[in-house]
């Protein structure tokens, strides 16, 4: 069998990924991290250790236009090899991508990859293709997104609870492929860093992630290993890759477990927070300084005292590079999660609002 290691030239990768401190792989922990190969040959597999803080663990897999997912053993002491696809056409030029489905619920560790003795790796980094263009490849284009768990496409797979709650589930709904941030990078033929993770407010001590000592996107927005309960925290280099578009879609679960903003908008939390969100941006307008940054919220049901709040925020620090969208269902077109359909609708939105200001 031919051996593809994680880090041969040929390989395109996407995302805040690092060199796995453990062992010799590349290690992916947030949502939409991929792989991209072109090859010739009949069959592919990879190599992957894996580790999970909570739900089940699946990889998403493209192969020649086909989706579908895998799920991966989450035994850290061992790397374990799953066939991606079989019986191919040994002639034919098959596209593989290979992505993170999920949030820093888990951690992803891409050893290689192994083909047939006779086949044949092409490099594609210079893929001319129409998934090529779709993942920005060759364009230039990049655009971030510091989000919660919409921007990763939790529960996205769940269309049969469009418009309602979410079902009972162990995470075999999330793909990030189906997330309206993916969808809008895809549109706008734009790589993408997902810099997101489900139930995070901004500020420490609020919202969901890590209930009861809950993590912020504060603490989260620099980091390339930012789960403390999975492996040792890393650091990101902000000079490695430079966005066009920053989209910081926070204020969603803000609201927990007291929602503030809406009892009394001129309250010392709400005051606080306001503050601390104008910034965060200051930061990322330091940290960038020629991208255009969109502030969001979603369509996920919210208080509008929350979009206010961003309103105000953004008008204390005067920048003509902050923006403030708001979707035509914002706040009110759904209680559960987005799912595919809304996801798809939101992301035009987006990227046509993107494309007119970069």
């Amino acid at each position: 069998m031919m051996k593809i290691n994680w880090n041969d030239s040929r390989i395109h990768y996407c995302g805040r990924m690092e060199k796995d401190p453990e062992c010799d792989g590349i290690r992916w922990a947030f949502a939409a991290s991929s792989a991209y190969l072109r090859f010739r040959g009949s069959e592919i597999s990879i190599r992957i250790s894996a580790k999970s803080e909570w739900w089940n663990t699946y990889l998403g897999v493209i192969i020649d236009g086909v989706q579908s997912r895998i799920k991966i053993s989450v035994d850290e002491a061992s790397a374990d090899e799953y066939i991606l696809a079989r019986d191919l056409d040994p002639d034919m030029i098959h596209e593989l991508l290979v992505f993170k489905r999920m949030d820093t619920a888990n951690l992803i560790t891409i050893k290689g990859f192994e083909l047939n003795d006779d086949s044949q790796v092409l490099d594609a980094n210079t893929s001319n293709t129409l998934l090529a263009k779709e993942l920005g490849i060759g364009s230039g284009k990049k655009i971030e997104f510091f989000g919660d768990s919409v921007s990763c496409g939790e529960v996205s797979e769940a269309v049969l609870y469009t418009g309602k709650e979410d079902p009972v589930h162990n995470g075999e709904y999330s793909n990030s492929w189906y997330s309206y941030a993916w969808y809008t990078a895809r549109k706008l033929h734009a790589q993408i860093h997902d810099t997101s993770q489900g139930g995070i407010a901004l500020l420490n001590n609020t919202g969901w992630y890590h209930e009861p000592n809950y993590d912020g996107m504060e603490s989260f927005y620099d980091k390339c290993q930012p789960n403390k309960n999975l492996a040792a925290l890393t650091s990101w280099d902000f000079t490695s890759w430079t966005p066009q578009a920053v989209v910081v879609a926070i204020g969603q679960n803000d609201s927990h477990p007291d929602d503030y903003m809406r009892a009394d908008y001129n309250c010392k939390k709400a005051v606080k927070w306001r503050s601390a969100y104008a910034d965060f941006l200051k930061k990322l307008l330091n940290i960038y300084k020629e991208t255009q940054i969109i502030c969001a919220t979603t369509i996920l049901n919210h208080d509008p005292s929350w979009d206010k709040a961003i309103d105000d925020a953004i008008e204390t620090v005067c920048s003509d590079r902050l923006h403030h969208f708001l979707y035509s269902k914002n706040g009110c077109g759904t209680p559960g999660h987005i799912r595919i359909s809304e996801a798809d609708e939101m992301s035009d939105e987006l990227s046509a609002y993107i494309d007119r200001i970069i």
